[in-house]
């Protein structure tokens, strides 16, 4: 089951096209994300560095090195549109690493509506609020270069984000959920090392699970018992090929969530969600964090062999 929007709110559609078989959308059903209490990072020591001091050398003292220079943000027009539910606008880079299994750390959550560049000092396309659909927004930070910081871009693939200084917050990321899909596998790492591994289904034949990094955007209630009463993890990540999906499900995003059965689990049966037990669910929705990075690739590399 895919997440889907309808009007400012995010909502579920619906209907059984054979059990044990994934439901499709097709009837309209109330549901949105469950906005949720954001934690209160640790308060960061402030450490004040010495300044350099001065070498002699044959021509007299050592000239400063001087500090690299943050290129200017260029005014974001007015009329730029927001990066909401539906898909992201584009312009915005690819994720140079989108297989990358180093976990991101730390999360960006905007404290007004900012503007996301192309690149440090670039153009401006799209801003970024605080909230999406009424959700807190966190996104994982990919990289940093000369005062600007990247971001994995929601409502997008493999597409990031550049922000100049200043509007946001930013919050330790402490795990990161990694799918092998040809292994079926899904495993819950924190601060670097494995937790926890299930068994999961995902994306059928032309509806295949994206790959590449993406993130928790936000949880909802299930909207029906084929969930198994359990809440569900909506990411920002969106179909490949939107037109491959049913009708009712375009412009939907990948979920991460349970079902009634356990039958399908290794199987690629769904519409491109990833599916696991309702206990592994459980365990994920009481100690996974909004903005936590979720990692699909085909499979991990083997690690080096110990001697």
């Amino acid at each position: 089951m895919l997440f889907d929007r309808i009007g400012s709110r995010l909502r579920w559609t619906a209907v059984a096209v054979g059990v044990p078989l994934l439901l499709v959308t097709a009837g309209i059903t109330g549901w949105r994300l469950t906005p949720q209490p954001e934690p209160t990072p640790a308060a960061q020591p402030v450490v004040e560095q010495p300044a350099p001091e001065e070498s002699e050398t044959p021509d007299g003292p050592e000239a400063p090195v001087p500090e690299e220079t943050v290129p200017a943000a260029a005014p974001a027009p007015d009329d730029l549109p927001v990066v909401d539910y539906d898909p992201a606008p584009r312009g915005f880079p690819a994720d140079p690493e989108p297989l990358d299994p180093a976990p991101l750390t730390e999360g960006v959550h905007p404290t007004r509506r900012i503007a996301a560049y192309t690149e440090p000092g670039g153009k401006p396309v799209a801003f970024l609020a605080p909230t999406i659909n009424g959700v807190e927004l966190t996104m994982p930070v990919v990289e940093r270069r000369t005062g600007w910081t990247a971001v994995l871009l929601p409502s997008a693939n493999r597409t990031l984000a550049w922000l100049p200084p200043g509007g946001f917050t930013t919050v330790p990321l402490r795990d990161q959920i990694v799918v092998e899909r040809r292994h079926h596998r899904l495993t819950w790492y924190r601060d670097g090392r494995a937790v926890r591994s299930w068994q999961v289904s995902l994306g059928q034949s032309g509806q295949e699970t994206p790959l590449g990094r993406t993130f928790v955007l936000g949880r909802t209630e299930p909207p029906d018992s084929v969930y198994g009463g359990v809440d569900i993890f909506a990411l920002g990540a969106i179909p490949d090929d939107p037109d491959s999906v049913p009708s009712g499900l375009r412009g939907a995003h990948i979920g991460l969530h349970s079902w009634y059965h356990d039958g399908e689990l290794g199987r690629n049966t769904t519409n491109g969600c990833i599916r696991l037990t309702k206990s592994g669910q459980r365990q994920l929705l009481s100690e996974v964090r909004p903005g936590t990075e979720v990692l699909v690739v085909d499979e991990l590399p083997e690690p080096p062999p110990t001697a």
